[in-house]
């Protein structure tokens, strides 16, 4: 027996800042708040979770510390595994990805296509998670 499942799956990443984070992933990835926990002050972006979507891409953003708990900076053996955990978003345009990341000032590596046929991207977001924009090279893009 298999297990049926529906609509894919849905990192859940664990964030510092949720302002920054929503900074990044809304305001300059372009991804759509779907849902979000209410706000813990004046601020509106200041929220303890969040649904984000960008297509068929769907991420879920939580912050890794209750209000009261939060230090002045993130901790370093706490962050040190975000390396590890990488985001590879499905995307036509990776040249067009690249010219608009490079033109919003964010540190991102050249198109390369890879010895298994993907062209890819990479950046990190400012928690130091990996994001790879990519497509596979001999595939056309779908209108």
């Amino acid at each position: 027996m298999n297990i049926k499942v529906q609509g894919g799956v849905t990192p859940l990443l664990q964030v510092f800042r949720m302002p920054t984070s929503l900074r990044f992933y809304r305001d300059t990835l372009g991804f759509n708040v779907t849902a979000s926990s209410p706000a813990l002050s004046e601020e509106p972006d200041d929220v303890s979770w969040v649904m984000l979507e960008l297509n068929d891409a769907v991420l879920m953003l939580n912050t890794a510390y209750d209000p009261e708990d939060t230090p002045d900076r993130p901790d370093g053996a706490r962050w040190s595994g975000h390396h590890d955990t990488g985001l590879f978003i499905g995307c036509p345009d990776v040249d067009g990805a690249y010219a608009f990341l490079k033109g919003a000032g964010l540190e991102v590596t050249k198109p390369n296509v890879t010895a298994y046929g993907m062209k890819q991207i990479y950046l990190k977001d400012p928690d130091g998670f990996g994001i790879c924009f990519q497509w596979t090279a001999d595939r056309p893009a779908v209108a």
